[in-house]
């Protein structure tokens, strides 16, 4: 039987500390793909066992799935929308997928690319997709057992509810960008809502809705909601890469930025580094 661990690559901690204050990276920006989509796309394809597979993506899930098919020896036809950037079609391309620019948002790609007529892989909105996002948090756990809260980046909810599953009861906190931010939105009014999508990191984070899976998830679990602006976002990413030397993408650096505020509590906080494909280079 195939598992998970046979195609995506465990990745690192870093023990470090930022003013003053000891935390732990977990530097999943180093993931196959470049982000942590691939273990909930691979998940996902493993349990359908089928040749064709289609999907919508702002950039990071599409590449997953495209990687994901490749490794399984599948076909994907990937949606996006028109404002995608380049260098993520560009990678969803090279990988063998067919790629369809369609609409000016994710939720008018997902809306077309449910009606081609092949299974579809959700970004976030599926349980064996959370069930994959959630080995994030699986290795944190193995591997830094004394980390007590977990700062993690919000879009539709996949990873953080996969995170919520595997933490052993630890605080977690949801990481938003103030004009993006569906769910927070869904937590306070109890169901997914039509949320705005403005944001720096719209590309990585910009659901439109919340899952309604991951929000059943978080609904059960210590789950605080936190948001930073785009401000606050960019100078967390060149942080990053100034103190660290860790290159991430806008979405990537959310989690870090709400730490550096001092939203994230604990006597050793992880915060997780979750994707780094951006048009952004390093100075």
């Amino acid at each position: 039987m195939r598992t998970l661990s046979q195609y995506v690559r465990r990745t690192p901690i870093m023990r470090t500390t930022a003013d003053g204050r000891p935390l732990v990276f977990k530097l999943e920006h180093l993931q196959l793909t470049g982000s942590f989509k691939i273990r909930g796309a691979v998940t996902k394809l493993l349990s359908l066992d089928v040749s064709e597979v289609v999907t919508a993506s702002g950039g990071n899930h599409g590449i997953a799935v495209a990687q994901a098919a490749q490794l399984l020896g599948a076909h994907a036809t990937v949606f996006v929308p028109v404002t995608a950037p380049e260098t993520k079609t560009a990678r969803i391309e090279a990988l063998g997928a067919k790629l369809i620019r369609h609409g000016s948002t994710y939720a008018e790609a997902a809306t077309a690319a449910r009606d081609f007529g092949l299974p579809y892989i959700e970004a976030y909105n599926d349980p064996d997709v959370i069930q994959g996002q959630s080995t994030v948090t699986q290795e944190i756990v193995e591997d830094a057992p004394d980390v007590d809260s977990i700062a993690v980046a919000v879009g539709g909810g996949g990873l953080v509810a996969g995170t919520a599953l595997a933490s052993g009861g630890r605080r977690i906190i949801a990481v938003e960008p103030e004009n993006c931010c569906a769910m927070h939105n869904a937590l306070e009014a109890g169901r997914p809502v039509d949320s705005p999508v403005n944001s720096i990191a719209a590309d990585a984070l910009g659901a439109t809705q919340a899952g309604s899976v991951p929000l059943e998830v978080l609904q059960h679990h210590n789950i605080t909601s936190a948001l930073v602006s785009d401000e606050e976002i960019l100078a967390a990413r060149d942080r990053l890469w100034a103190d660290f030397r860790l290159a991430v993408e806008p979405a990537g650096a959310a989690a870090f930025a709400s730490f550096l505020r001092g939203d994230v509590p604990g006597e050793l906080p992880c915060v997780i580094l979750c994707g780094a494909n951006s048009e952004w280079q390093p100075r």
